[in-house]
Formats: C-alpha cells, sequence, structure tokens
C-alpha cells in the first residue's frame, strides 16, 4: 500500500448529521440498535418513547440473550447532571436491568458514576456510558468518505469484581448454574466462529438457557436445558400477543415438509395453545458422562443443530 495516499480521519460534531435529538438522531437508533449492540456485546430489541410517569425514555426493549430489561437515554451533547437523573428515574421506573447512556462526549464525574454503579450493584443490574463518534476519512486527494457513526464504550460493568462480591457474600450463583454458563459460552463463541454476523450476543449469564434474535422482534433462537435432563435448540415466537403467536407459528407449520427436508431433523411442533408463546424444538438426551460442560460431542450438536436451525428459519421468520 502507498502510505502516501492514506487519508486523515475526522471527527464530526453529530449535530452536523442529527438536528434534533428526538426527532431525528433517536429513530435512526431505533433503526441501527445493532451497532449499538454489537458495541455492548448484545442482542437488543427497542421500541421509542416508553412512559415513565409523566415522562418518556428514549429507548426501552430488553437484551434478547437474557431477556433482561434495557432502558436507553440519549444526548447530543456532552453529558449533564440532568441526564444523569433522567438515567436513574428512567432505569427505576421501568426496573431495568441494563441501562445505557449514550452521549458525544462524557464527562469524568459522570464516567466515574457509572462506574461507581457497576462497583456497589449485584449480577444483573449493568450501566454502560457510551461515547458516540460521528468520524470520516478525508483522503488526501481531497475525496470525502460519508459520515460513519462509530459507539466506544467509557464505562461498563466489571463482572468480574460483581462476581467476587457475590462470592464474599454468599449470593452468588449456583456450581451447577456455572456450569450452564461455561457451556453456553461456548457453544455461542463456537456458533459466531461458523456463523459470523448473526448474532452481536458475547455476554453469557450462569442459567440454564441462552437466546439471541432470529432477526424479527418477538422471536429468538435459544439454547435450553430441559428439567428432564434433555438439551434443546428452539425457535422461540412471543410477540406479546397470544393471536398473532399462534398465527406466525401455523404460517411456518403450513412448511413443515419443507423446513424438515432442509433440516435433515424432525422438529418438535409445540404450539402451546394454553400459554401466549409458541415454539419449535429439536432436543437431544443429555448422557451423564462426561460432565456435560467438558463434552465435546455435545458441544459439537449444540453448535451444529443452531447452524443448520438459523439458516433454515431465519429467512422464514424475515419473510412472515
Amino acid at each position: 500500500m502507498d502510505v502516501t495516499k492514506l487519508g486523515r480521519l475526522v471527527r464530526l460534531d453529530a449535530r452536523e448529521v442529527w438536528k434534533h435529538e428526538a426527532l431525528s438522531f433517536t429513530p435512526w437508533l431505533r433503526e441501527n440498535i445493532g451497532l449499538l449492540g454489537e458495541a455492548l456485546g448484545l442482542d437488543l430489541e427497542v421500541a421509542a418513547e416508553v412512559s415513565v410517569g409523566a415522562f418518556s425514555v428514549d429507548l426501552a426493549g430488553k437484551d434478547v440473550a437474557s431477556g433482561r430489561p434495557l432502558v436507553v437515554e440519549n444526548q447530543l451533547e456532552q453529558t449533564d447532571h440532568s441526564h444523569l437523573g433522567q438515567v436513574l428515574t428512567y432505569s427505576a421506573g421501568l426496573d431495568a436491568a441494563i441501562v445505557v447512556w449514550i452521549a458525544p462526549h462524557f464527562r469524568d464525574e459522570h464516567r466515574q458514576a457509572l462506574d461507581w454503579l457497576n462497583a456497589h450493584t449485584l449480577e444483573g443490574l449493568d450501566f454502560f456510558g457510551v461515547e458516540l463518534e460521528l468520524l470520516q476519512v478525508r483522503a488526501t486527494g481531497g475525496e470525502i468518505s460519508p459520515p460513519a457513526p462509530h459507539f466506544r464504550l467509557v464505562a461498563e460493568p466489571n463482572e468480574w469484581a460483581k462476581t467476587a462480591k457475590q462470592a464474599a457474600t454468599g449470593s452468588g450463583p449456583s456450581e451447577l448454574a456455572l456450569r450452564y454458563q461455561q457451556f453456553l459460552d461456548a457453544v455461542l463463541r463456537a456458533f459466531k466462529a461458523e456463523r459470523p454476523g448473526v448474532t452481536n450476543a458475547s455476554r453469557v449469564g450462569p442459567q440454564n438457557w441462552l437466546s439471541f434474535a432470529a432477526g424479527r422482534a418477538g422471536f429468538s433462537f435459544d439454547w435450553t436445558f430441559g428439567s428432564r435432563g434433555r438439551l434443546g435448540c428452539e425457535l422461540y415466537i412471543d410477540v406479546g400477543v397470544q393471536d398473532r403467536n399462534k398465527g406466525y407459528y401455523d404460517a411456518l407449520l403450513a412448511q413443515k415438509e419443507t423446513v424438515e427436508a432442509q433440516l435433515g431433523v424432525a422438529i418438535e411442533w409445540e404450539r402451546l395453545d394454553n400459554r401466549r408463546a409458541s415454539r419449535l424444538s429439536v432436543r437431544r438426551e443429555v448422557p451423564p458422562s462426561p460432565p456435560f460442560e467438558q463434552n465435546q460431542e455435545l458441544k459439537a450438536w449444540a453448535t451444529s443443530t443452531m447452524v443448520r436451525m438459523t439458516d433454515v428459519l431465519r429467512p422464514m421468520v424475515k419473510a412472515l
């Protein structure tokens, strides 16, 4: 490469692109929430302008992998005390477990406040400070690239410190929950190596299941350890309305022969008429030995089965 032709990276004022926080930036962020999720290592689903008493939070939703509720507060200027108060008010009002504050520049005292909150809360409540950078490449020949948004973490949870604090107080996860976490973390990493770009999820909690987005709000792919000693790979359908869930399920069931032929395995079709959600599952028994978190064959099955399910079902879900 000819280094004499390298361009110069320029940081722009966010207001050069988004003139109004609520009317231009928040709608853009909602449509491009995957960029924020990529920076956080989370699969996010959001809705705009959720009421909290007499106020409205910019964006609220959830982390698909854990199901934990999320709030996002954004501004197009340097952080201030007013927005810190709003972050805490909205988080309390919506009982949020993941709190994201976005601004072009964080004052040191506000970054330290988020670090303090992360240090003094147990696992299950996480605060993120995210600086919004708007970058542009200006070439030596005069060419100018389109502005490119970049989310840079300036404050995030310290999971090791939280886990240590839980262990000291005896409030940490059980040994079995940690074994589930070990297994699912390995499977997620293997899946992302096979299908990069399908999910932003990277944070795995100590629980017996892990979900990631299926390409449409209300749909998720899940790995689950059931109470009967079986491991499952699932497509879970819950858009919040029972009739709509059953309608989506029925539309997929109408393609049963195609789905099972392409997957190469039989699916457990579970309409679950007495429940709001529905699901499609592929399950197998978990052998008693070796321990499941060390069972490489079981990890390979969980990875390859989910690869096939996402390849076949994700396009169908998007087409519904």
